[in-house]
Order: C-alpha cells, then sequence, then structure tokens
C-alpha cells in the first residue's frame, strides 16, 4: 500500500518504520526542517560560550518501554550505548528516599521498600499493603478514580516522597487530578510485569540523536521519502484513498499534535460529502476537548558543579517548583550542566526560572547559572480522570497516531511509539 505519514515526531517515524519494514511504500511529510517534534535537540551555547546541544525538555526512558527498545534496534541505535541503565531511584538530596536494588519483579521493588531511607516501618507496611491490594485487584479501578483518591491509605511521607513524585513523573498531572486507572497501569507494567521494567533508562546523548535523526536516516537508505520543511495544508479523498498536494495516497496516517491533526481536518471537512465530514467532525471535536499540561526545563550551568547521583528527586511546593534535577555531565554532556524539570508547570517562564535557580541553591547548593529555559505549553495532555481521548480510526482510510490517541499509556515517548506501530498494522 502507498502510505503518507503526516508528522515526522516519535509516533509518526514509529509509524513510517513499521509501514516500511512491512514492506508498503511510504512518504513522511514534516513541516519543521528537523524531525523529532517535541522530543529533539535544541542546539544554544554555554555561558563560556561553548555550543551545546540540549533538548526541548528532559526526558526520562524506562526499562518496560519495550517497543521504544525494539525501534532503537531496529533502525541502527544501541540502547546500550545510548541509555544509561539505573535500577528505579527517587532518592532526596539528603540521601533519603527509594532505590531499588537490581534484580526481579516484584522482588526488587519489595526489597527496596523495606530497605527506603528516612521512611519508617509504618510508612513501608502501609506501602506494601496498599501494592498487595491493587495486586488482588488486578491493578485495575474505575474511571472517576484520583491517584490521591487511590493512595488515601497511604502516610503522607509517602505521598510527598513517592507518590507524587512519581505520579507527575509518568503523567504530568497532579495526584489530586490523575487518573488512578492509567497510574495503576504504568505501576503495573514497571514494578510488577517484566525483569528491569522498573528500571531507568537516562539518555546519554541527545534526543535527536537517540531515535529521530536515526530513523530518518533509516528510512531514506530504504527508499522512503521523508519530506522535510513540507506542512500539509488539506487532505481529500480520492478514488485510491486520499490525496496530499494532488498525490494520492492508499491509507494517510496523521501523526501531529491533537490540536494540528484537528485543524488539518477542519480544513479539509468543508469539501467532504456528509457520510466523511461527520465522522471526521466527531474526531476534531474529541481531539478539541483535550486538556494540556505544561513541562519546564530549566538548564543551567556551574564550573565543576556535580550531583551524587544523575538523577535526584527535589523536595517541591508552590515556591519550589521543580521536581527533578539531572547531571547532564554524568550524562554525556558538559561537566557543570543540571536539567531541572518542572512537571506540570505553571506560571511565567522567567519566574519559574528564577524559582528554580533558587531551589538550586537551597536544596542541592549550587549556584547555577541559567543556559536556556524551556517550557512546552501542551507537553502532554491531562491525564485526569474520565478522561476520553480521540480513536486511532478517524474514518476508512484515514489514522491518527500519537501519545494521545486512545491507549493505556500516558504521554510517553513509549505511548507514541506504540501508537505509531500501531496505526500500520
Amino acid at each position: 500500500m502507498k502510505i503518507a505519514i503526516v508528522g515526522a515526531g516519535w509516533s509518526g517515524l514509529a509509524a513510517a518504520v513499521a509501514a516500511t519494514t512491512a514492506g508498503h511504500q511510504v512518504t513522511v511529510f514534516e513541516a519543521s526542517r528537523t524531525p523529532g517534534g517535541r522530543a529533539r535537540a535544541l542546539p544554544t551555547t554555554l555561558p563560556d560560550g561553548r555550543p551545546v546541544l540540549l533538548d526541548n525538555g528532559q526526558h526520562i526512558l524506562i526499562g518496560a518501554y519495550t517497543q521504544t527498545l525494539a525501534m532503537l534496534r531496529l533502525v541502527g541505535v544501541d540502547p546500550q550505548a545510548t541509555l544509561l541503565r539505573l535500577p528505579l531511584t527517587l532518592q532526596f538530596p539528603d540521601g533519603s528516599g527509594l532505590e531499588l536494588p537490581w534484580g526481579r519483579a516484584p522482588w526488587d521493588a519489595l526489597r527496596g521498600i523495606a530497605h527506603a531511607k528516612g521512611w519508617s516501618w509504618h510508612d513501608k507496611l502501609s506501602l506494601l499493603g496498599a501494592a498487595a491490594l491493587w495486586q488482588w485487584r488486578g491493578f485495575t479501578c474505575g474511571d472517576e478514580l484520583t491517584v490521591q483518591q487511590l493512595c488515601r491509605s497511604l502516610t503522607p511521607k509517602l505521598m510527598q516522597t513517592l507518590i507524587e513524585p512519581l505520579c507527575v513523573s509518568a503523567l504530568n498531572t497532579p495526584a489530586t487530578s490523575a487518573s488512578a486507572r492509567v497510574f495503576l497501569r504504568v505501576l503495573q507494567d514497571s514494578l510488577f510485569a517484566t525483569a528491569g521494567g522498573s528500571n531507568l533508562l537516562l539518555p546519554r546523548v541527545d534526543l535527536s540523536t537517540l531515535f529521530p535523526v536515526a530513523a530518518a536516516h533509516w528510512l531514506m537508505q530504504r527508499g522512503v521519502r521523508v519530506a522535510l520543511g513540507q506542512r500539509v495544508a488539506s487532505i481529500q479523498p480520492c478514488t485510491a484513498g486520499w490525496e496530499i498536494d494532488k498525490e494520492a495516497f492508499g491509507s494517510v496516517v496523521l501523526a501531529t499534535g491533537a490540536r494540528h491533526a484537528a485543524q488539518l481536518l477542519g480544513n479539509s471537512a468543508a469539501a467532504l460529502p456528509p457520510a466523511l465530514a461527520e465522522p471526521l467532525q466527531r474526531w476534531r471535536e474529541s481531539a478539541l476537548a483535550l486538556q494540556y499540561e505544561a513541562i519546564t526545563t530549566v538548564y543551567a550551568w556551574e564550573q565543576g558543579a556535580r550531583l551524587s547521583m544523575p538523577m535526584l528527586a527535589l523536595r517541591s511546593d508552590a515556591q519550589h517548583p521543580a521536581q527533578f534535577a539531572f547531571d547532564r555531565g554524568q550524562l554525556g554532556g558538559p561537566e557543570g550542566l543540571m536539567a531541572l524539570v518542572v512537571s506540570a508547570s505553571v506560571g511565567e517562564r522567567g519566574a519559574l526560572q528564577r524559582q528554580v535557580l533558587a531551589q538550586a541553591r537551597e536544596q542541592l547548593g549550587l549556584n547555577l547559572q541559567a543556559v536556556k529555559t524551556v517550557t512546552e505549553k501542551q507537553a502532554t495532555f491531562a491525564c485526569s480522570t474520565g478522561l476520553v481521548r480521540p480513536a486511532m480510526e478517524i474514518a476508512p482510510g484515514l489514522r491518527a497516531c500519537g501519545d494521545y490517541v486512545d491507549g493505556p499509556y500516558p504521554a510517553t515517548l513509549e505511548g507514541a511509539v506504540r501508537s505509531g506501530h500501531h496505526a500500520v498494522s
């Protein structure tokens, strides 16, 4: 089949690779001149004038991202060389918190909980009891339940030092409104399903190098047309399927963000017959109904600065908004470069940057200079209770893929890759 993929983010490239592997004739359209979407590299300079590649947001992968890891290997990227694998660690600068040992699930989690620093036996027993109950219930619950309600039996310390950091890092949504159903699925797949599923996989290379550039190169080597800098304005039905810029395709996959896909369909709907216009309009309405959470990453630098670990959890509140700090010097970047991440961020970028730098002085003892602050205002959809996500199928021969499309996972790289693969299968 002749397939058009509109968008060269992680989901679009995954779809293109999967379709090419299956023997289809593929064309990829991308409005930007660089692939990667919301997970790509950004060039800038350090305060001392050295050039450096940052990312448009610090990302974490985990061992349970089986489809992403398989896709990396398929396009020639070695996960062992490009990702630093560590046991799941949610430790704070004072050494308190959870650190899982190497081992098989779920015994690594049980041993990590038993030896967690700064938790009383009351804390640990309440967590073990809750985890046993979740497992007995098959890691399922009602759609209306929030993470905070799910965890109401846990102690305040566990909420502050484990559940809230886990929830905001996995779902980018505060525990007070985040979907407990999705949270439980993440816990099941990461902590209890497969050996190494909970392991942290921290990129040692920029995000463009990690997958998009390699995937685009792999596709072009196999004769796929990757049309960078070519924006698709509308799509129209034709005898063969769908037409893009007067070129006919048997199938089209929209791999843009939800709002861009809805806008593209809106541009096309006026000329469509009612039988096609009505399902397109229903899909547009579901896509436009999504709410979003922002993520702010403050990149900052101090000569010779170093964290005790490549990634540390931070104590977060309204005045101290960052939840995590990453030592990019320990992840293949220049020494002294830090990434401080504010998930579900609110407020003006400059104010956030000042708060985060002050937080770094207070909690990390670092006097950092700002390098670049990146705010992705629509970084992820709000993974809240009762969420209805757009379906993958829009109309015959027309599908959508992306981390926002209906599926079991929150807005993650794994969700994007799985969606892209499924859209062409």
